[in-house]
């Protein structure tokens, strides 16, 4: 993982892409969102989504896995150049999520991040305050979702 001064403004990262399966629609709908639309076709049909819909917790979590993935191979890069790793803080939350589009069986979402924002946090110097779009676009160019999170991000010195 990078550390704050290594993050600008506009950087983009590309963190794969999943396809969403009706058996794993219907997987975590039964689990987490067990509404019709999201565990039985001819219900989906019928909905205002037209098919069998996923839940957007669902393309949320496929986006965070996909996040923390991302990291990861990104640490263990750093680590093989023989670099220091930044350890990420958590992330006190995040605003203006959006399900777009809905995402239907079949579909293929492809995940990104760009930072939007970064600061130095005023009441903890070590730390810089990092806010990022994260979106899935489908496979036919489309915006599926979006959300602004915000994380902690470490700095190498105080006063950098």
């Amino acid at each position: 993982m990078r550390f704050f001064e290594d993050i600008e403004v506009g950087q983009r990262r590309e963190l794969g892409s999943f396809t969403f399966t009706a058996d794993a629609i219907k997987k975590f709908a039964a689990q987490f969102d067990p509404q019709r639309f999201h565990l039985d076709e001819e219900e989906g049909r019928k909905s205002l989504f037209g098919g069998l819909a996923a839940s957007g917790w669902h393309v949320g979590s496929v986006c965070m896995k996909l996040l923390v993935a991302d990291g990861q191979r990104a640490a263990r890069e750093a680590l093989a150049r023989g670099e220091k790793i930044a350890i990420w803080g958590p992330s006190p939350g995040f605003r203006e999520l959006r399900w777009i589009k809905p995402v239907l069986a079949g579909d293929t979402i492809s995940f990104a991040s760009e930072v939007e924002l970064k600061r130095a946090s005023e009441k903890r110097p070590e730390w810089g305050i990092l806010q990022a779009r994260n979106t899935g676009t489908n496979q036919r160019g489309e915006l599926v979702f979006s959300l602004l999170a915000t994380a902690f991000v470490p700095r190498r010195s105080a006063g950098g």
